[in-house]
């Protein structure tokens, strides 16, 4: 079957193939345009699983709802796609509204293509010639607020965080969700943290106070020091508040009569 230059426009407008790819699609396919996009979503599938061992350590985050997902991708030139844009935020409602939590589950749901979210970020990988992934995705049931932040002007929101929590105090969990975008906390309150991680920061407070030939009977307290100082950094509610650094997140949310319950921070690029 003699192959036109329509034929081959037309399958480069549906796949975003190259024009030589497209042509040989359709060659193999003889002609038949629905077989030329399955050669083509082979061949670009398998490209795409050769990036397998590239890390898309860039990319965006968006939320919708209750959920908040990061997209990742190998560049920031690919992070401002307009595609790769408008799929991040599909897949952000369809995660709240299929109420999923994890990227596992979120990568099964299905978009209005018919296509499931992994799938559909497989097809724009081969498209766009990057490895992207769902990095991650989290979706909360409770009273959420959410907050994006642009690390610069010419890209999309690269931090975002969703904070669950009780309470009426708007504008103080918009304060703790800044809070936890700059301050990067694991960990709403100290009885989260895993008690062998806890017991690790100890021994290396120990050790490191012994090695520095700190009297025996001075180890006791300047271990819990170092371990407070610990807690101070990955804890939310013993951080010192950047919105009043005389006071702890902890402090001014027992003022506000808000309680947080848990939060996600995702970050993707630098």
């Amino acid at each position: 079957m003699a192959i036109t230059a329509a034929d081959v426009k037309k399958l480069r407008d549906a796949t975003g193939a190259g024009m030589m790819d497209a042509k040989k699609a359709l060659t193999e396919a003889d002609g038949d345009f629905d077989k030329a996009i399955e050669v083509l979503r082979v061949t670009g599938l398998s490209k795409a699983a050769k990036r397998s061992d590239r890390e898309a350590s860039n990319g965006l985050v968006a939320a919708a709802g209750n959920a908040i997902v990061q997209l990742g991708a190998e560049t920031d030139f690919v992070a401002k796609n307009d595609e790769f844009v408008a799929l991040a935020q599909e897949i952000a409602t369809a995660v709240n509204e299929a109420k999923v939590d994890g990227k596992e589950a979120a990568g099964a749901v299905t978009l209005a293509s018919g296509q499931t979210v992994d799938e559909t970020i497989q097809a724009l990988a081969a498209k766009i010639g990057e490895k992207l992934e769902l990095a991650a995705a989290t979706y909360y049931d409770g009273n959420v607020h959410t907050y994006l932040h642009r690390r610069s002007q010419d890209l999309p929101p690269q931090v975002g965080v969703l904070v669950e929590y009780t309470g009426d105090n708007a504008e103080l969990v918009h304060a703790v969700a800044l809070q936890i975008a700059a301050m990067s906390p694991q960990y709403v309150t100290r009885d989260d943290v895993p008690a062998d991680l806890v017991d690790n920061e100890r021994r290396i407070a120990e050790a490191t106070a012994r090695e520095e030939g700190k009297p025996e009977g001075a180890l006791p307290k300047i271990v819990e020091g170092r371990v407070g100082g610990f807690f101070k950094d990955v804890v939310l509610v013993d951080q010192p508040a950047v919105s009043d650094d005389k006071k702890s997140v902890g402090k001014l949310l027992e003022e506000g009569g808000v309680t947080i319950t848990r939060f996600a921070r995702l970050s993707a690029g630098a």
